[in-house]
């Protein structure tokens, strides 16, 4: 790896900084070394990153000095944060900033920011339809993000701004699977209507951010959204059946009683699911899967994830 441009990769024991992380290590004709930039840089996830070639440093994304000493030498930079590990927008917003202020100060070639749309462009605080959150949000976890895009592009960084998706991870891992219903049939509960979703595999957004990486300039200033298919709840549950054995059916469920089901978050997230109802359109648009193949020509579709993770979806 000595000589090659190094990105510096935030999260890098994370889904999407794994992701990227583990594309470029995994291409022997790649033209990136990679620094893993960690919390922990000896936990299991950090040590499996070294033992693939990537030099794992301390970083912080709380931690403005440490950022700036884990990016400094690099010529490219993914920056990530995790929302859902504090739970305040305000904090991921002084994430953003310290990440594009260090990108800044070591004068990146190439910077990628995953982030996501701010919602009240669509819907203003003021609409009523869509609770405000928190004061000043109508989706917390999105707005936070988009409103950090103001930050990169007022550095004049050459950002990438990547869109993402929906997980299909999220039916393992985040209690989006199918549960069982009194007479012990499995439905797939959604506020999603009959609207079409987009949706990727977590480690796919990674590989996605190393196509980019590898055609730099052409999406410098780009806004460059990744799905590997628009699919409904119908069509979602037709693929969980195949992956639990057993029957899924689709059951939407009304925004305003998905916001009271009574699990943590779950106004943000009926927020979420409305504004992804609601806009569709314009949603599914901005995540072109023909785009996002030509830049992860290896990309899962729904059923191949499917097929990837039967057995592995808790049912409840």
């Amino acid at each position: 790896m000595q000589g090659k441009p190094v990105v510096a990769i935030a999260g890098a024991t994370g889904a999407q900084g794994g992701g990227l992380a583990r594309a470029i290590l995994s291409d022997p004709a790649s033209p990136f070394a990679v620094r893993a930039l960690t919390r922990n840089p000896v936990s299991a996830k950090a040590r499996a990153l070294a033992e693939l070639g990537a030099e794992v440093v301390a970083a912080d994304v709380d931690d403005p000095a440490s950022l700036a000493r884990a990016f400094e030498g690099a010529s490219a930079a993914y920056c990530v944060t995790f929302y859902w590990d504090h739970v305040s927008p305000e904090r991921e917003s002084a994430q953003a900033s310290a990440m594009a202020h260090a990108a800044k100060q070591a004068g990146l070639g190439h910077v990628i920011w995953s982030t996501l749309e701010d919602t009240r462009r669509f819907v203003p605080l003021e609409d009523g339809r869509m609770p405000t959150l928190m004061g000043r949000y109508k989706v917390p976890h999105f707005d936070a993000k988009g409103e950090a895009d103001a930050v990169f592009a007022g550095l004049g960084l050459p950002v990438t701004y990547l869109l993402t998706s929906f997980y299909r991870d999220n039916f393992n891992r985040f209690g989006f699977g199918p549960v069982r219903d009194s007479a012990g049939r499995l439905v797939l509960t959604l506020p999603m209507a009959d609207r079409k979703m987009p949706g990727i595999a977590a480690e796919d957004i990674g590989r996605c951010a190393y196509g980019i990486l590898k055609r730099g300039a052409e999406f410098h200033g780009a806004r460059v959204g990744v799905a590997s298919e628009h699919l409904t709840g119908e069509e979602m549950a037709a693929g969980l059946s195949e992956a639990t054995g057993e029957p899924v059916r689709y059951e939407p469920v009304p925004h305003p009683v998905f916001r009271q089901l009574g699990f943590p978050h779950a106004d943000d997230l009926g927020n979420m699911f409305q504004f992804n109802t609601e806009f569709s359109e314009e949603f599914c648009k901005a995540r072109d899967p023909r785009i996002s193949r030509e830049l992860n020509p290896a990309m899962l579709t729904f059923q191949q994830w499917v097929q990837a993770n039967r057995g592995k979806i808790p049912v409840q």
